[in-house]
């Protein structure tokens, strides 16, 4: 069964430069102190029923230009390609949402031309990985992110910043990595949010806002940021 415990059925913000409703997949094999979804990831969370979410679907179709797969992590789900083949049979784009843990899933999903657009979180240069994810999963995110950067998927990178955890030098080599890979797409570099309380570790308030001035230019895409008021 589908691992699908939510659907958000309208948003102008998620599927760049499409409307799109958003498809939330329950699980995640990463544990990332600042997530702001964390009933997704703990055992017991709601699942849909796959009828009630293609009964959806059909009211959207020829409506919304796109369907978003977000999570948790959709790519942990092995009936994924199937789902998305019938979604896209519907007339819609799909993006995934992914931490990029399952490269092979990704790869799959690409050489099939599944996918429309890809959002890769980087959630640490490879020295803090493992801290901020909890996972061993580096070297499989990296072949997503070499995938991302030799294919030219459509596409953005995004991380997500508490300073407790992620300081202005680690952004800076993540900024050099993706140039060095000859990444073009964007890169967002994400404030935390310290207004929801049900964050998995409830990390609470920053101390400081990351000092954007001190962070070098990139040289083949575009720096972008989000949350930063």
């Amino acid at each position: 069964m589908l691992p699908i415990t939510a659907i958000t059925k309208f948003s102008l913000q998620d599927f760049p430069d499409h409307t799109s409703c958003i498809i939330w997949f329950g699980g995640c094999n990463f544990r990332c102190p600042y997530c702001h979804n964390p009933e997704f990831i703990h055992k017991g969370f709601p699942i849909m029923e796959e009828k009630e979410v293609f009964d959806f679907l059909e009211t959207r179709a020829g409506k919304l230009d796109g369907v978003t797969l977000s999570g948790g992590e959709c790519t942990l789900t092995d009936e994924l390609p199937d789902f998305i083949k019938r979604v896209k049979a519907m007339g819609f784009k799909v993006k995934i949402d992914t931490n990029g843990s399952n490269y092979q899933k990704v790869r799959d999903l690409v050489n099939e031309d599944l996918i429309d657009f890809i959002a890769l979180d980087i959630k640490a240069p490879e020295h803090k990985f493992k801290l901020i994810s909890k996972s061993d999963r580096y070297e499989d995110f990296n072949k997503t992110l070499n995938l991302l950067a030799e294919n030219k998927i459509p596409s953005e990178v995004r991380t997500t910043v508490h300073t407790d955890l992620i300081q202005e030098d680690d952004i800076n080599q993540i900024i050099q990595d993706l140039d060095n890979r000859g990444y073009m797409g964007n890169y967002y570099v994400q404030n935390y949010r310290d207004d929801n309380d049900k964050t998995l570790e409830n990390l609470g308030k920053q101390k400081r806002v990351l000092d954007k001035e001190k962070l070098i230019k990139p040289k083949g895409f575009k720096l972008d940021f989000r949350n930063f008021w």
